[in-house]
This record gives structure tokens, sequence and C-alpha cells, in this order.
């Protein structure tokens, strides 16, 4: 069968990818053509358009860069048109996808399936609307999502959450010790403090500067930064300036494998740093913090904005977002991470309730399967 997927960032390339690798496990003539990234491109197929060529976050840059979405969802379209796939599969990607969907729905017979569905319980709920009506099929990888949508009459398929098996398969492979890994990316012997800044220029810019602040007062512990894909260097030394932080490059699970404490922008790094008990401080600023703040807490429509706490239904890990994020509340934070044996067992144990929550691995295999057997139907 022929499959088109589309995501729009560098998490949504890692996790299409998995899929797709299931798809071509079950489906032994599957073709693929996609808007996505390296990791789906090395599985195979036809990379149409690379992400980074979609990637605008903020009002402003999507402002300016309009005339280029708008070209590049009218060559979706046609793309799409003419190359008659079996099924479209949208990942992630709302703002860009739905539209997608929209077009599908009223000008083909091509199913849509959402793997990994819009984030609609937070915000845009009335997308639902739109959802009901121009996809046929929703895969989710958050369990309480399953009660959202049963709650608008629109079932879903809960599969399991991919980053279990990404973590999961990089622990049967990984024998790296923390000498051999301070060694090799020119670190000395201190315990590590990460620092994951986000997968977008404009969340770099907004947040890791104040990160290097707060933490650089730790003189027993390292700085490491993880370098998100498709980010030169050049554009992380202009934040770091004379700070002391060294950078690894797609060593992001290795880091928070070896990292005693980490600082991590709020999306799926945070579920990644609690499923490798890794304590952290979920960090978030917007320069426009006091609108940010009030539109939490009047429109948001859940009480948190990291994976961890929104799976676990409470705390788990502190999160400094928008007003909230100043140094001072980073580093208070940080200093019970490090030096309080007590706060930090209780964030491990809240860890393993929450991955509990998430099931078993084996997501991608599940929606394989499950996508296939519609198809067939």
């Amino acid at each position: 069968m022929k499959y088109y997927l589309i995501v729009g960032e560098a998490s949504g390339d890692l996790h299409a990818s998995h899929l797709m690798a299931a798809l071509q496990e079950q489906d032994s003539s599957a073709e693929f053509r996609f808007f996505g990234g390296n990791m789906m491109e090395s599985v195979g197929g036809t990379l149409v358009k690379h992400y980074k060529e979609l990637a605008y976050m903020g009002f402003i840059p999507v402002l300016l860069h309009l005339h280029t979405i708008f070209a590049n969802m009218k060559f979706c379209k046609k793309d799409i048109e003419v190359w008659k796939p079996d099924v479209v599969i949208l990942v992630d990607y709302p703002g860009f996808n739905l539209n997608i969907a929209k077009f599908v729905h009223a000008n083909t017979n091509i199913p849509v399936y959402y793997y990994i569905s819009p984030k609609i319980w937070a915000w845009k709920e009335y997308r639902i609307k739109n959802i009901k009506r121009d996809v046929n099929e929703l895969f989710s990888i958050l369990p309480f999502e399953v009660d959202f949508f049963s709650k608008h009459q629109f079932p879903i398929h809960y599969v399991g959450n991919p980053t279990l098996d990404e973590i999961a398969n990089f622990r049967t492979k990984y024998i790296e010790s923390f000498s051999e890994f301070t060694k090799k990316n020119g670190l000395d012997e201190r315990p590590i403090i990460a620092l994951l800044a986000g997968s977008r220029k404009q969340e770099i810019k907004d947040n890791l500067p104040d990160m290097i602040c707060a933490a650089s007062g730790f003189s027993d512990y390292q700085l490491v930064l993880a370098a998100a894909p498709g980010i030169a260097p050049d554009y992380y030394d202009k934040y770091i300036g004379d700070a002391n932080v060294k950078m690894v490059f797609e060593q992001t699970f290795p880091l928070l494998y070896h990292a005693w404490a980490a600082l991590v922008t709020s999306g799926t790094a945070t579920l990644e740093a609690g499923l490798f008990s890794t304590p952290q401080v979920v960090c978030y600023y917007t320069p426009i913090g006091k609108i940010i703040a009030f539109l939490k807490k009047h429109l948001l429509k859940v009480k948190f904005i990291s994976l961890v706490n929104l799976i676990a239904d409470r705390e788990v890990v502190k999160e400094l977002v928008a007003d909230t994020m100043t140094i001072g509340n980073i580093r208070a934070e940080l200093q019970q991470l490090l030096y309080d044996n007590n706060y930090r067992e209780q964030m491990l144990a809240a860890y393993d309730d929450m991955s509990h929550c998430l099931g078993e691995p084996g997501a991608p295999s599940r929606a394989a399967r499950i996508i296939i057997k519609l198809l067939k139907q």
C-alpha cells in the first residue's frame, strides 16, 4: 500500500520513522512519500520536503512566512492528488495538517488517519468539529486523551506511547559508562546538569540564556547542552557566550541517561527525562509572560503544560512558565533537585507512577497493525 505522511518538526520525524518501520514489517509492499526529515528518509521512500522548511513558531515568524506556508500547503495538496496514496497519515503539527485533512476529505476519497492527535484538550478545543468532519481515524499516544475524545463522541485508538519504545530500545543497546561518555565529549568528571532548551530557534532564544545563568552557580556540576537537530552550532554560540557550557550533538538520550538533573523546555523532552528518571525543572519563558500567564489561568483547559504532570494528573515536576520562569526560581528549584535527597526520591517515585500510566512499549507496531487492518477493510 501507499502511505503519505506529513510531519512538521524533529519529534514528529522520530515518531513517524518508527511507525514507517513498523508498517514495512507488516506490509511488504509498503511505499512511502512524505513531508518529513532525515530519520524518515533513512527508513525509505521519497522525502518531498524537509520539516525545516515548515517549522515556524510564534505569531510574528508565521506572519512573516505566510507566503511560504501557503505555498507548501498548496504543493502538498497537489502532490497528494497526483500520487494517490491509499492513506494520508498526519503526525501532530495541527496548524498545517488540519488544513491538509480538510482538503483531502473534501476533494478525494483518500482516508485521513491522524497519528499523535492534536492537543486540542489544552487549547483550541473547537477544532474537534474539523477533526470529526475531516479525520477518519485518530491514534493517541497519551492515555488521558481517550476520555477527552470520548466526551466528544469521537472514539480513538490509544496505542501506547512511542517514547517508551525509543527509550527501551536505547537501553538495550547502550553500554557507555559515565567516564566513557565524558571522555568522548571532552567533558570532565563532575556530575552533569543537562540543558534541553527546545527544538526551535525561538524557544532557544527565549529559554537558554536564563537556564545557563541559573545553573552556572553550581560549581560542583558541569553544564551540558543537548543541541537540537537542524540547529547550527553557531546559533547556540551567541546565547552561550563565555559561559562554561559544552554541547553534545545527537546524544540527547545518552545525556539524559548520565545527567544528575535537567532543565527542560516543555515538550516531549519532559517525558523523556521522566522515563530516564532524571530529576528536572520545566522552564518555558516567553517575552509576553504576563499575557501568557493570564491566558494559562483563564483559557487553557489543563492544569499543567508538561507531559509528565499531565499523564500523572498531578504536579510531579515544577513548571516555571511565562512570568514564573525567572533565574531565581530556576536556581531555587535546581538547588532542591541537586541537594535534597528526599525531594529527589519523591520525584523519582512519581516518575514510576507516571510510566505505569502509559502502559507497555509497542506503540508503533500496534498502530501499524490497526492501520493496515482498517485499510484492508
